[in-house]
C-alpha cells in the first residue's frame, strides 16, 4: 500500500463507490452509533464571509472513531452569485487519522455530501414512515434531488411510483430511462400534494416556503432536505416532528424549523425523535400520524464517508499521491 497524502477528485470518488446509497447508508448507521458511544464528536461550525450579499465559506469540523479513525474537516464555500457555469457551493474534506494525528487526504466532497444526505433520507423513510412507502413525492431537480433520486432507485425498487416537481423546466443530471418504477411529472405544486404519496421529499434551494398546510395528511412522511421550504404553519399541523439531530446550529441554521424555533413557534422539548431514537431505540410513529422530518445534514457524516473513500483509494493505489514530508519519512 501506498502511504502519503492523497487527494481524490469528484471523479476518484464516485469510481471507489463514494455515492452507493448502501455504504453511505452504512457509514450513516454506524456513525449514529459511535455518537451514542461518545466516540464521535461535531463542534460547532465556523465561517467567514465572501464578496456578495450571499457568499459565506464553512469550516465544519468533527472526529469519528471505530472503523473510520478519523478527523476532520469540511470546508463548504457557498459563492456569491456567480455566471461561470460552476456549482454554487464548493466543498472539500480534509482527513487526518484520528490516532496519530497523521494527514491522510483531501477530498472533494459535493458527491459525498449529496449521497449522505439522501442516506439520511432513506433512513427516515424506513424507520419514521408512519405507512409503509410506495408512492415518494420529490421536488426538485437539483443535486440533492439528483441524489435522492438514485438513493430511491439503490434502495427503493419495489416502490409502486416516484412523482416529480420542479419550478423550471429543468430536470435530473442523471439516467432516468432505466429506473425500477414509473416516473411521473407533476408541474402543479398544490396537485403534486394533493396525490397519494406517502412521503415528499423536499430538495430545492427555495428561500422561502414553497410547501404550505396541504402537504400535512395523515399517515405521510414530509423529509425537508433544502433550506426553508416547509411553511411554519405546516410544521405545527405535524403529529410528530423528527430531526436527524437538535444542535448548537439551531441558532444559526436557515433551515425552516430552527427559524421556526428562534420566532419562538416552536420549542426543543416537541422535538418526538432523532436519528439515534429511530436506529437504536426503535422510535416509531402511529398509522395515522403525520411525521415532519428536518434534515440538517451533519458533518459527522461527511468525515466517515471521506475516510471511508480515502481508505479504498489507499488500498487500491488510486487518487494523486502528493508528497508531504521527505520520501525517508514514509520508509523509517
Amino acid at each position: 500500500m501506498t502511504q502519503g497524502f492523497r487527494y481524490l477528485s469528484q471523479e476518484d470518488v464516485i469510481t471507489l463507490g463514494g455515492t452507493r446509497a448502501q455504504a453511505a447508508l452504512d457509514d450513516v448507521r454506524d456513525v449514529v452509533t459511535l455518537m451514542r458511544q461518545q466516540q464521535a464528536q461535531m463542534p460547532a461550525e465556523t465561517h467567514v464571509s465572501l464578496a456578495g450579499a450571499r457568499g459565506k465559506a464553512y469550516a465544519l469540523p468533527a472526529y469519528v472513531g471505530g472503523r473510520f479513525n478519523a478527523a476532520g474537516v469540511k470546508w463548504t464555500a457557498h459563492r456569491p452569485d456567480a455566471h461561470d457555469g460552476l456549482p454554487q457551493a464548493m466543498a472539500m474534506t480534509l482527513i487526518n487519522r484520528a490516532d496519530t494525528g497523521l494527514p491522510l487526504g483531501l477530498v472533494e466532497s459535493a458527491g459525498l455530501t449529496a449521497t449522505r444526505t439522501a442516506a439520511v433520507s432513506a433512513l427516515a423513510l424506513r424507520h419514521a414512515a408512519p405507512q409503509k412507502v410506495q408512492h415518494v413525492l420529490l421536488l426538485g431537480t437539483g443535486v440533492q434531488a439528483t441524489a435522492h433520486l438514485d438513493m430511491l432507485r439503490q434502495l427503493f425498487p419495489h416502490l409502486k411510483q416516484v412523482s416529480w416537481w420542479s419550478r423550471s423546466a429543468s430536470t435530473f443530471a442523471t439516467d432516468t430511462e432505466n429506473l425500477p418504477w414509473p416516473l411521473i411529472r407533476i408541474t402543479d405544486l398544490q396537485h403534486a400534494c394533493a396525490q397519494d404519496a406517502d412521503a415528499v421529499i423536499t430538495c430545492t434551494s427555495a428561500a422561502e416556503p414553497l410547501a404550505g398546510t396541504e402537504v400535512i395528511r395523515p399517515g405521510r412522511l414530509i423529509i425537508q432536505v433544502g433550506f426553508h421550504e416547509v411553511a411554519f404553519e405546516a410544521i405545527a399541523l405535524a403529529t410528530k416532528v423528527v430531526v436527524d439531530l437538535w444542535g448548537n446550529f439551531c441558532e444559526t441554521s436557515a433551515k425552516s424549523l430552527f427559524q421556526m424555533y428562534r420566532a419562538g413557534q416552536f420549542s426543543p422539548d416537541l422535538v418526538d425523535a432523532d436519528l439515534s431514537n429511530l436506529l437504536l431505540d426503535g422510535w416509531r410513529p402511529a398509522p395515522d400520524d403525520s411525521v415532519y422530518f428536518s434534515s440538517f445534514g451533519l458533518n459527522v457524516f461527511d468525515i466517515a464517508l471521506a475516510a471511508r473513500v480515502l481508505a479504498l483509494a489507499q488500498q487500491q493505489g488510486t487518487g494523486t499521491l502528493l508528497p508531504l514530508f521527505p520520501e525517508s519519512f514514509y520508509l523509517a
